[in-house]
């Protein structure tokens, strides 16, 4: 059977890595774009926050796609759900002129690459999934990837227990991220959850290694957390060492399930991690993490929000800290001026 490209576009994708959501993202874009508009990707390029300094200035090949990730004019696929993914008010215009222009032509939109962003969506995958699904499904592999994307990366688990757990493939995946997740691994698994399921990826040895990995180092790293945490206000707060240990980010409501936030400050070799989050089994307005993070060269949501500081900026992470309590607890702040 003749394809219906004569040709195969060389491509390269970029996605948020690592992070389940990008890569499941990558693979629906992936498969996507190869199956309407002929793109053969040949490279898989992992990208994280730390870069966005240099991102708007980053020259991207022809035919690349970016998905769960800061907004690139150059790219010619885009997808993305954080609020926070234009770095400046000139990537916003020009991401609104160019979809504006895109409504303005008669043909489906499918015969072209093209470029989506939801702030509301809880995921990149489950955006895609509405945008481009049609054309893959239905198939419940995908679907129940998009499900366990959407859940996990918007913290919609049903309890603390569950945010431990690993009572599904995906969780074990999720997991197997946080250890030696390097550009092979990301190659690996865009590979395998092409063509494979969940269930079938974990039961190999890449995933297997990385995730008992992670179990040990997060056990450690629970008892680092219990030494050092306490309750500020409505904000449970710690900050640890991160060298040869392990912080799951919902540490803090294992042992403060009331807090109504959580900040965290690990330190490593090279640098030191601020992160916060809004409790998600409580149900009020969240401050808008993600804002407050970019401030300092971090990002996210509003209901989660990081950033990372090289080694010698470490001595920043204190006062970030002390700002943010006081956005968060700004009644106790209002006492403590009166």
């Amino acid at each position: 059977m003749l394809s219906i490209f004569p040709w195969r576009r060389r491509a390269t994708l970029y996605l948020h890595f690592p992070c389940l959501d990008g890569v499941i993202s990558g693979v629906l874009a992936t498969l996507y774009l190869e199956k309407t508009c002929g793109w053969k990707f040949k490279t898989f390029q992992p990208v994280n926050y730390h870069q966005q300094k240099e991102w708007p200035d980053t020259r991207l090949p022809r035919h690349s796609a970016v998905v769960d990730f800061l907004y690139h004019p150059q790219a010619e696929f885009w997808a993305d759900h954080h609020e926070t993914s234009f770095l400046t008010d000139q990537l916003r215009a020009d991401f609104e002129a160019r979809k504006d222009k895109s409504r303005s032509k008669d043909e489906s939109r499918f015969k072209d690459a093209s470029r989506f962003y939801d702030k509301q969506s809880g995921s990149c995958a489950s955006l895609l999934w509405r945008e481009i699904g049609g054309t893959l499904g239905p198939d419940p592999r995908l679907e129940e990837m998009v499900r366990w994307a959407e859940k996990i990366d918007s913290a919609a688990y049903d309890s603390v227990d569950e945010a431990f757990s690993s009572s599904h493939p995906a969780l074990v995946l999720s997991r197997s991220l946080a250890t030696d997740a390097d550009q092979r691994y990301c190659e690996f698994l865009l590979t395998e959850l092409r063509h494979a399921s969940l269930e079938e990826v974990i039961r190999t040895d890449e995933v297997q290694k990385r995730f008992l990995r992670t179990q040990e180092l997060n056990t450690l790293g629970l008892e680092r957390v219990r030494q050092s945490i306490r309750l500020e206000g409505c904000v449970a707060v710690f900050e640890a060492s991160s060298q040869g240990v392990m912080m799951n980010r919902y540490s803090p409501y294992y042992f403060y399930p009331n807090a109504r936030y959580s900040i965290g400050i690990t330190h490593s070799k090279h640098s030191t991690k601020i992160t916060a989050m809004r409790n998600p089994w409580l149900n009020f307005e969240s401050f808008h993490l993600g804002e407050f993070m970019r401030k300092f060269g971090g990002g996210g949501h509003q209901r989660v929000g990081s950033v990372v500081l090289p080694a010698e900026r470490s001595e920043e992470a204190g006062n970030i800290r002390q700002e943010l309590l006081q956005n968060l607890n700004p009644v106790d702040s209002e006492k403590k001026n009166g």
